[in-house]
């Protein structure tokens, strides 16, 4: 039975998606759960599996086609199968006035009628001024695919005696198999396909060679000047902030911390992971502990404005910004308040490698109720974050950096010291309450047991 391909909803809020590439040509067989396409949404790049094992038929949609979500794009058919009885039907018209073969001469003055092609086979064919009708087709019933189309174009046998404007091509012998897929990670096709770089040519680190972002970027040779079009993710980042800013009245603080019993405590934390075979504490691991413990006890900070009323929110979400090459990106730990430091550690790590190898789902940045963005690896002192909406407040952490300040008895020292700066709505959170959250962070910092209150 004909197995549609149904363009998946991976969002609650997600109306269309983006087809990026196919992974697979129409006419090849396909089985159960190997990727098939990839798509974007706003938020992450994903390869969608194929539903079925069978022959890939009728593509209905050319990548970079934005496309409504649950629109069936093609079909899974067992060998020998036709198409369902729509697709049947309009095939059948189509046949029914194709020209003759070469062989047979024409009864009628009236134009043929197109021959049967996906449209990426069109596209190219008219690109390279293929006569498609000349052309053997090699996918369910005869259709013309992309394969048919590029080996034409390969063999560049005119037709002897044609006028060049009105030139055609020879048919093109049956479709060779075809060569094994190079295999990447979404990104790093992504930034193959923007930049214009053969990947087969590109070495892959990843698991069984497979390419990965970092690779293609390690690869580029270097560019005189380069245009990279304002879409996908750095489109989303562009839209949201701008509407964040303009609309959300922020405000600002800044504390500074003294770091050194919270470094003396992940030195502590630390040790144990590596007898226990666990991922090392980054100072990451440990904001996200304390600002969940934090929030819990300031709930206005965890909260979102909607519909004209204030939503305290029940769960504890922290968003964590990643840095990718085409943008920032925020996957969320869930329920942080209830998650112990190793598998916070865990989570973060886990969460952070698909980021870079673009493997996030968007399961992974949903539902995020506060954000950290920590900057100081990058030796980054101190910044001002833009919330991301909905939700109420981010907080922006800067390095850690030695600094004489004076000591408990009156004398000069020098200590860890780390810059807080918390930037909230002004709609839901007042100063003075984004003030004694920062009291409570600060606190939890610098008397990391605390977190065991």
């Amino acid at each position: 039975m004909a197995t549609p391909v149904i363009m998946p909803k991976l969002e609650m809020a997600q109306e269309t998606s983006t087809v990026v590439e196919w992974l697979k040509q129409e006419g090849q067989r396909v089985e159960k759960g190997e990727p098939l396409l990839t798509v974007e949404t706003d938020k992450v790049t994903v390869d969608i599996e194929s539903p079925a094992s069978g022959i890939l038929a009728d593509i209905r949609v050319e990548p970079q086609q934005v496309v409504p979500v649950t629109q069936t794009i093609a079909y899974i058919l067992e060998p020998g199968e036709a198409l369902p009885e729509e697709q049947a039907t309009q095939r059948r018209d189509r046949s029914e006035t194709r020209p003759p073969e070469e062989s047979e001469a024409p009864t009628s003055t009236q134009a043929p009628a197109p021959p049967d092609a996906t449209p990426v086979a069109r596209r190219l064919a008219e690109a390279g001024g293929v006569d498609l009708s000349a052309v053997e087709g090699t996918g369910p019933g005869g259709r013309v695919t992309k394969a048919d189309v590029e080996l034409t174009l390969s063999a560049g046998r005119e037709l002897a005696g044609e006028d060049a404007a009105s030139s055609t091509w020879k048919k093109a012998p049956a479709l060779e198999p075809a060569p094994e897929r190079v295999r990447a990670t979404p990104a790093a096709r992504r930034i193959v396909r923007e930049r214009g770089i053969d990947l087969a040519h590109v070495p892959g680190t990843g698991p069984r060679g497979r390419v990965q972002a970092a690779d293609v970027l390690a690869f580029e040779p270097a560019a005189a000047a380069q245009v990279v079009p304002l879409k996908g993710m750095r489109r989303t980042i562009a839209e949201r902030m701008t509407v964040s800013y303009r609309t959300t009245p922020h405000i600002a603080l800044t504390v500074r911390v003294d770091m050194g019993a919270f470094e003396e405590a992940r030195a502590q934390l630390n040790a144990r992971a590596e007898a226990t075979d666990h991922p090392r504490v980054s100072v990451t691991t440990l904001l996200v502990k304390a600002t969940a413990w934090a929030l819990r006890r300031h709930p206005w900070l965890n909260s979102t404005l909607q519909d004209g009323e204030i939503r305290l929110l029940p769960q504890v979400n922290i968003g964590v910004a990643v840095a990718l090459q085409q943008g920032l990106i925020v996957p969320v730990v869930r329920e942080a308040d209830r998650k112990g430091v190793a598998e916070i550690a865990t989570r973060i790590e886990n969460l952070a490698n698909r980021a870079r190898e673009g493997s996030l789902t968007p399961a992974d940045v949903a539902e995020g109720t506060f954000t950290l963005s920590n900057l100081g690896p990058f030796g980054v002192e101190q910044f001002t974050a833009i919330i991301n909406p909905p939700q109420a407040a981010i907080l922006a952490v800067g390095a850690v950096q030695p600094e004489v300040v004076p000591g408990d008895e009156g004398q000069i020292v020098v200590r860890p010291m780390m810059r807080m700066t918390l930037s909230v709505d002004h709609r839901i959170v007042d100063g003075a309450v984004a003030a004694r959250f920062l009291d409570s962070l600060r606190k939890a910092l610098q008397a990391p047991a605390l977190l065991l209150w």
